[in-house]
């Protein structure tokens, strides 16, 4: 008996003890949870045993096809936008790649330094000086603040990821981005003009000119013009055109002849253009060349530095609300290029890798801090890289692994090759990438235009001039804060319509849509609700309301007077299909709404109401909305049968059964 007792007292407790659907799933299936958890989070354990001799060839090529445009613009970004010593650049092409090869889940995507977030650094380095915590030539405090940015950076995409805060890349408009990344792409070229005609000593001299504002900038340059250097202006155009002329020939080639893009343009300007300099001498004509390249630490060609360090506070303070830019920047940059990619699932791709927001948070994040502590530039996936990975071969997270390997052996063995590589040269690279940037925005702002979508438009002008006129932290600072303010009217703002029926049916539709063509009954009004009720949405709603009573409408402005007799407001029909979420505070002003009602005399019924036993229907039975507004009898199935029971009397016995089903409901 008392082992009867205890099998009882386990079997209820069995019972109560609930089991999530995929521990369920893979019980019965026979799945190893641990194995399957480990492969999940750590994509690396999925896709290292699929790895086969095919995939070999094309990651490699797609590796050093990358390495050989790529390397060069981290040149490029690091020294002429980040103002950091040219390796720290190519940091972020060592750690970065790697890292995310491990944890990524987008086998195709290619994390490095971008335009966007190296222009940022270099403001953060900009006021360091300027503020007095480092030196103009102090290239070791520079790098150390780069690193202390990408730290941050870095952890603060991390506690995204592991705060499961993916969602976040829906956030920015498309209007913000592309009025931001527009802007950053008219700075960069307006930056980058004063090295490619040689102005830089004189911008020196002149001082302030760095700091300046992209407007200010330009009235320096033609002010400037007559003194500009004939051998850098012509450098530097040459280099622009033709990196300009391979890139569009090969954008029209590749589709017809694919093996196009395997074509190292880039490469091929940089290494001529370096022959020629040291050939010629053009750097004793006054030509400035890149110089030495070398660590900052002197023997160590990966210096390590802890970037949260209370030395570095200052920095830290400085580079707060940067860093979060750039990883708010560089997650959607991401974000869009691992979509646009996909899971690599295809012909020769990696099988079951899931794309998840926010596993790449974690990626990401974790990339950046390590390269934080080497004082690599930020680094996050590129689609333009990205997709040249894809398109040369590049199959597997292998060619990231190659990319970081071809890094690692240009920073052991090559840095002398550098020496006479034409700063001219590296800025018509990073001026080829800032005018990518621009010229999508004429077909938005088309599209804007074709559909008259001013207020996108607006918010596009806003950022481009408060970034162009004044800073790229007041642009951003706009941006992000018109965007969220846009998204918080969007969610509390109710979509309640209300409804007229179709003449000769019992189809109901939105009365603001169409007033004329819908009909409209006498003695009710039909309001639908379509969407879950929370405490974001629910605030205004009895403003709402009261503006359908009064008018007929909720675009009316409130000073208007009356227009609707009260004689149409008899009984209130809810339409709460769309319906499908209630909390306490949507639940409570509901409630008052329907109580409200009922003390002035008005019927209330809900059609395609929750189902008994459903927890919305719950919360309606125990908030008292049921017994306010009649009981069950109250709660129909179409508007059709809520108008016909409008028809009888308060107190007649309203059995009735609906014979139309769920037509009619909007």
């Amino acid at each position: 008996m008392f082992r009867g007792i205890l099998e009882t007292v386990g079997m209820k407790n069995e019972r109560k003890k609930k089991i999530s659907t995929t521990s369920y799933l893979a019980e019965r299936h026979g799945i190893d949870t641990r194995k399957m958890y480990f492969t999940y989070y750590v994509p690396f354990l999925a896709w290292i045993p699929q790895y086969r001799w095919r995939h070999l060839q094309g990651d490699l090529i797609a590796a050093i096809t990358m390495a050989s445009f790529y390397i060069p613009m981290a040149l490029s970004l690091a020294s002429n936008l980040a103002h950091v010593p040219p390796i720290n650049g190519l940091y972020s092409f060592v750690f970065n790649p790697i890292i995310y090869a491990i944890l990524g889940s987008c086998p195709q995507m290619v994390v490095g330094p971008e335009a966007a977030g190296s222009l940022l650094v270099g403001t953060v380095v900009k006021s360091s000086v300027d503020s007095g915590a480092a030196g103009e030539n102090d290239d070791e405090l520079h790098a150390r603040v780069a690193g202390v940015v990408t730290g941050m950076a870095g952890a603060t995409i991390l506690i995204a990821g592991l705060t499961r805060l993916g969602f976040l890349d829906s956030v920015l408009s498309r209007p913000f981005l592309r009025g931001f990344i527009s802007a950053v792409g008219f700075v960069i070229i307006v930056d980058q003009l004063i090295p490619e005609l040689g102005l830089q000593s004189l911008a020196a001299e002149v001082g302030g000119v760095s700091h300046a504002s992209s407007v200010d900038k330009l009235r320096f340059l033609f002010g400037n013009l007559s003194k500009a250097s004939v051998i850098t202006t012509v450098v530097s155009l040459i280099s622009f055109f033709l990196i300009m002329f391979f890139r569009e020939g090969k954008k029209r080639l590749q589709p017809r002849y694919p093996s196009v893009a395997y074509f190292p343009d880039r490469f091929l300007v940089v290494v001529l253009s370096a022959i020629l300099t040291w050939q010629l001498r053009w750097d004793l004509k006054g030509l400035e060349v890149l110089g030495e390249v070398k660590s900052t630490t002197t023997g160590n060609p990966f210096p390590f530095h802890w970037p949260f360090q209370i030395a570095h506070m200052k920095h830290v303070r400085e580079a707060m609300g940067t860093s979060f830019l750039i990883a708010l920047l560089g997650f959607f940059e991401s974000s869009v290029a691992a979509k646009s990619l996909g899971g690599g699932e295809g012909k020769d791709g990696i099988q079951g890798i899931a794309l998840s927001a926010n596993r790449e948070l974690v990626a990401l994040g974790v990339a950046n801090l390590v390269g934080g502590c080497f004082s690599a530039l930020p680094a996050f996936g590129g689609y333009g890289r990205s997709k040249v990975n894809a398109s040369t071969g590049g199959k597997t997270p292998m060619s990231s692994i190659f990319l970081s390997i071809i890094t690692i052996v240009c920073i052991l063995f090559l840095l002398p090759f550098f020496y006479y590589l034409p700063k001219a040269v590296l800025s018509s690279m990073i001026s080829v990438v800032a005018w990518s940037l621009i010229e999508e925005a004429p077909h938005d702002i088309l599209f804007f235009i074709k559909i008259r979508g001013y207020t996108e438009l607006g918010l596009m002008l806003i950022i481009f001039a408060a970034t162009i006129f004044y800073s790229l932290t007041l642009g951003i600072a706009i941006g992000v804060g018109l965007s969220l303010l846009s998204v918080i009217r969007h969610s509390t703002r109710p979509r309640i319509q209300i409804l007229g029926r179709i003449p000769g049916t019992n189809r109901f539709e939105n009365a603001e849509d169409n007033p004329d063509k819908l009909e409209f009954i006498e003695g009710c009004l039909i309001v639908k609700i379509p969407e879950p009720l929370t405490f974001a949405n629910t605030g205004d709603l009895k403003n709402r309301l009261r503006r359908l009573e009064l008018y007929g409408t909720t675009s009316a402005h409130p000073a208007l007077p009356r227009v609707r007799s009260p004689e149409h407001n008899k009984n209130i029909i809810f339409d709460i299909h769309g319906v499908t979420g209630l909390d306490g505070s949507g639940t409570q002003v509901l409630e008052e709404i329907v109580r409200g009602y009922r003390d002035r005399g008005v019927r209330v019924f809900f059609s395609r109401g929750p189902m008994e036993g459903t927890p919305i229907y719950e919360l309606f039975e125990r908030s008292g909305i049921l017994e306010n507004c009649g009981g069950k009898n109250h709660f129909v199935a179409d508007v059709g049968e809520a108008l016909r029971l409008t028809e009888v009397d308060e107190g007649d016995d309203i059995g009735y059964t609906n014979a139309a089903g769920d037509e009619g409901g909007g």
